[in-house]
């Protein structure tokens, strides 16, 4: 942090303070207005800005507030008068490190400096570990620390280099892309190409062209020649998502090309060798569909040589506080946003969801939030209602299966109670009255819930 730009239109100060810094060996460049500052932010690139709180036209606060907005993340300095201190306070409050009052001695100045050069250098380290342990949590594009993705990760490793078909099973939004383009980085196939398909995403017409390609004038719109998605993943990985959703004929279809290897374009009389490795994908029970006679057994156990079980996100909480801070770094830097990171209420709140959607909703949400946010830290206050009500311990009690009457009626009683002696500012003989209870027996419960007034 060497180099500190001053933003003052008073231009004595602006020298003294110039001569000051530099003595002390900064490299210093100076600006007369916040739009001059603007300008030199851009050529001069420096660590810290110094500025005056009260300028015409743009004054610290306004400088302040269009640095964050496109993301600068240099430390700012705030000088004021006497008169101009709660204005000092309230860039303060905006995100400026520190102010110094006018008129300030040179050791003064130079302590600020050096005070925000001891906090930059702290934050840089901090950021510098957090990346090192993301790393090491980081395999290829999966980022886990969860004992369960730990496992998933040691067997992609071991199967990656053999050809057997994988199937991947898991919720949907757990990420068995992921899981899928990983055992093909893994792989030696990885020089090859990767292509993936939706199978439910299709039309039942289109699929099979979109598979197997297609001649020209095989059907009404087939106008030209057409690679199919086996051609083009050629020496290299097909991935299909959704297998579950195949139709029945093109399940007979993919059967004979793995157990052939080659296959036929729709309106072709000759077939065409391929080498391609099959990862396979579905959140179905495939064995409920197969008994259900709407998914071949034959396939199916061609298509379950490897099997990896992805867990949902709800039961890998330890990997819910690496995706948050991931999550919320990224979109720092797609939208150009200053998030610093979440409350520990906020935290807790994500970590006691059920996330039904998985990664993906845990995504959605901590984008949503940093959009919606009014401040640089994330609150409770920032993410949807129905993660709050996900936590009222009634409906939690309900949806864990519970069945005795005792226990949830006891739930119940304890949150009434609190809630009666909150109304009333801890009033009990009050509380009973709106309980409808004695005054005795208030007390008992109260001791028996352990309820602190």
């Amino acid at each position: 942090m060497r180099r500190v730009l001053v933003v003052d239109d008073e231009e004595n100060l602006r020298l003294l303070v110039r001569t000051i810094l530099r003595r002390e060996g900064f490299e210093v460049e100076v600006a007369a207005s916040g739009d001059q500052a603007l300008l030199l932010v851009e050529t001069f690139g420096p660590d810290v800005i110094l500025t005056d709180v009260r300028m015409p036209k743009m004054g610290g606060l306004d400088l302040l507030t269009t640095l964050k907005a496109k993301g600068n993340d240099a430390v700012v300095i705030v000088m004021s008068a006497y008169g101009n201190v709660d204005l000092a306070i309230e860039a303060m409050k905006a995100g400026a490190y520190d102010y110094l009052q006018k008129p300030f001695k040179p050791e003064e100045l130079v302590l600020v400096i050096r005070k925000a050069e001891e906090r930059e250098s702290l934050r840089r380290e901090n950021r510098a570990l957090k990346q090192e342990m993301r790393q090491k949590d980081l395999f290829e594009d999966i980022l886990a620390k969860s004992a369960e993705m730990q496992a998933i990760f040691k067997t992609i490793t071991k199967i990656a280099d053999y050809k057997t078909t994988a199937l991947v099973m898991g919720e949907s939004g757990v990420g068995k892309e992921l899981v899928a383009r990983a055992i093909h980085t893994r792989s030696t196939r990885k020089g090859g190409p990767f292509c993936a398909v939706n199978c439910g995403a299709i039309p039942e017409n289109l699929l099979e062209s979109e598979l197997f390609g297609h001649k020209r004038g095989a059907f009404t719109d087939a106008t030209s020649d057409r690679v199919g998605l086996f051609e083009q993943a050629n020496n290299g990985t097909l991935f299909l998502d959704e297998i579950g959703e195949l139709p029945q004929k093109l399940q007979v279809k993919l059967l004979r090309v793995l157990q052939e290897e080659h296959i036929r374009r729709l309106g072709d009389n000759r077939d065409i060798n391929v080498d391609v490795r099959i990862i396979a994908a579905t959140h179905r029970d495939l064995i409920s569909e197969t008994k259900a006679g709407r998914f071949r057994e034959d396939l199916y156990y061609r298509i379950n040589v490897l099997q990896i079980v992805i867990p949902p996100l709800r039961d890998r909480k330890d990997d819910i506080p690496i995706l948050i801070d991931h999550f919320i770094a990224r979109n720092n830097a797609r939208f150009g946003t200053t998030i610093r990171g979440i409350s520990p209420e906020a935290r807790r709140l994500l970590l006691d969801y059920g996330w039904p959607g998985n990664v993906r909703e845990l995504e959605n949400t901590v984008e949503r939030a940093m959009v919606l946010a009014e401040h640089d830290t994330l609150t409770i206050e920032d993410f949807p209602d129905r993660l709050r009500e996900a936590r009222d311990p009634v409906r939690l009690q309900l949806m864990s299966g519970e069945l005795s009457i005792k226990k949830t009626a006891r739930i119940i009683e304890e949150i009434l109670i609190r809630r009666a002696l909150q109304k009333t500012g801890g009033n009990r003989t009050r509380a009973a009255e709106i309980l409808e209870i004695s005054h005795r027996a208030l007390l008992y419960k109260i001791k028996d819930y352990q309820i602190d007034l």
